[in-house]
């Protein structure tokens, strides 16, 4: 398995050092943003396999940011996790139709964050391979 890269997105500058901190421990690369707007800039510049983004941010959402990424050529399957705050509700119509992968209630553990990561990745990877 190559290194990943994951954007790590969040206007809450502790929640990405907890998240980026995880993931790069674990042997990710991390790329992060404060917006939607500055993520799909990164997304658009960057090779990456997944982005973690929280749903509420000044501006456009994380589900926002998810639609405009999977209408972009090589984006479509890219991999997404939605932050929400807990209790927060998004219908599950929304969350199917912008193909967010799934979503975390805050408060996360990092823990529960790297092992949804690395389920999706080590899924994408087998889809990958069955495309071949």
């Amino acid at each position: 398995m190559s290194v990943k890269t994951i954007l790590c997105v969040d206007d809450e500058s502790h929640i990405l050092h907890v998240v980026s901190l995880k993931l790069q421990n674990a042997g990710f690369t991390v790329l992060t943003a404060r917006d939607a707007d500055e993520a799909f800039d990164v997304a658009s510049s960057a090779a990456i396999d997944m982005v973690i983004t929280d749903y509420q941010m000044p501006g456009p959402t994380g589900l926002d940011l998810a639609r405009r990424l999977h209408k972009e050529p090589g984006k479509r399957d890219l991999p997404i996790i939605l932050l929400t705050a807990h209790g927060l509700g998004i219908e599950q119509i929304d969350i199917a139709q912008a193909g967010i992968a799934c979503c975390l209630s805050k408060p996360f553990s990092p823990r529960e964050v790297l092992g949804k990561v690395n389920s999706l990745i080590e899924e994408s990877e087998k889809t990958a391979a069955a495309r071949q």
